[in-house]
């Protein structure tokens, strides 16, 4: 239904202003408008947000003082909605979403999208306030596990891929009836509370970090110990706006590899920039926490997302594989080491 939504939203943008379907696409503009989400994944945006790392970027480039617009922004259609009303030029979103719209939008004129750029990787945990669950195999049909959206979030894929891994390729979807949506911070009081028939939380930073503080919470399993370490986050913009302004798709990636080179460089003002800026209160000492963690990573270099693209070929979710990971983003990046 999402990707419906994009289309139809995309055709009638088209349809009423056909005119401007066959004039060329204003080059290199002066103003960007930018969204980013809630939670650790979306720090680097965070950092280039407030260091104005784009700004400088573009300026150095040539493409004088642009302005920055930068919005909030959760849902994948809230933010394709927005692509193909002309409202919002880069993205950041979770890697199989990505993945999914890619493929769906291949080789549409006007409704092809792109990535530019990795972002951040860190570990899920699945969380559980029922002291028997110690693995997958130990879930039964009673057994709820929480998290933001059955089967098409992110967090849903990376349980489907875990489940491959315990149960066979053919058990992918093993754990997806015990699954029910709820956002991170219901699913949190209703595991910590422990009065309803949610037994475990699959989750990100912070919550994870506060559920493992919880008394009766127990760790099940780090997505980590059976992936590796995945890009979970990147960013991606409508594939004619990165065609009609490569500079400024450059000085974006300048301005993310900036902003990843502050976080590595200093990780406490980079958690104090996000927990400024965070809707969420939380002290930067525990955001610091979060991204010192052995399992946050933060790189513009898409790391992993083949296997993303290669495990939804396989489950059917997705129609067109790409060959090689760099298919599906930029020529920019086309020469670094990614996966």
């Amino acid at each position: 239904m999402a990707f419906k939504t994009f289309l139809r939203t995309a055709f009638t943008v088209a349809a009423l202003g056909a005119a401007l379907a066959t004039a060329p696409a204003r080059a290199e503009v002066s103003e960007v408008r930018i969204s980013k989400g809630f939670g650790i994944l979306y720090l680097p945006l965070f950092v280039m947000q407030d260091q104005q790392f784009l700004e400088k970027r573009a300026k150095a480039a040539g493409l004088g003082d642009i302005k920055v617009t930068w919005l909030m922004l959760d849902g994948g259609n809230v933010i394709n909605d927005a692509m193909m009303a002309g409202t919002l030029d880069f993205a950041g979103t979770g890697a199989p979403g990505f993945v999914t719209l890619w493929a769906k939008a291949k080789g549409i004129p006007g409704v092809e999208v792109v990535g530019v750029s990795g972002m951040s990787s860190t570990s899920l945990w699945l969380m559980s306030n029922k002291p028997e669950l110690k693995s997958l195999k130990d879930f039964t049909a009673t057994d709820k596990i929480a998290l933001p959206g059955i089967k098409t979030s992110l967090a849903a894929v990376v349980l489907q891929m875990i489940a491959a891994k315990e149960f066979g390729d053919a058990g992918y979807a093993k754990m997806d009836p015990m699954t029910v949506s709820l956002p991170h911070p219901e699913a949190l009081a209703a595991l910590v509370g422990g009065k309803t028939e949610i037994k475990a939380h699959f989750t990100s930073p912070p919550f994870q970090y506060i559920e493992a503080k919880s008394p009766g919470i127990h760790r099940v399993l780090n997505s980590v110990d059976y992936l590796g370490n995945l890009t979970l986050d990147v960013t991606f913009a409508p594939k004619k706006f990165v065609d009609a302004n490569p500079k400024m798709t450059q000085a974006f990636i300048d301005a993310m590899d900036d902003a990843n080179a502050l976080i590595e460089k200093d990780k406490k003002l980079a958690a104090e920039i996000f927990a400024k800026a965070s809707k969420v209160k939380i002290d930067a000492a525990e955001v610091q926490e979060m991204i010192e963690d052995k399992d946050a990573r933060f790189t513009a270099t898409p790391e992993g997302v083949m296997k993303f693209a290669e495990f939804m070929h396989k489950a059917g979710s997705i129609k067109v594989k790409p060959t090689k990971w760099s298919d599906m983003f930029v020529p920019q990046l086309a020469g670094r080491s990614g996966s």
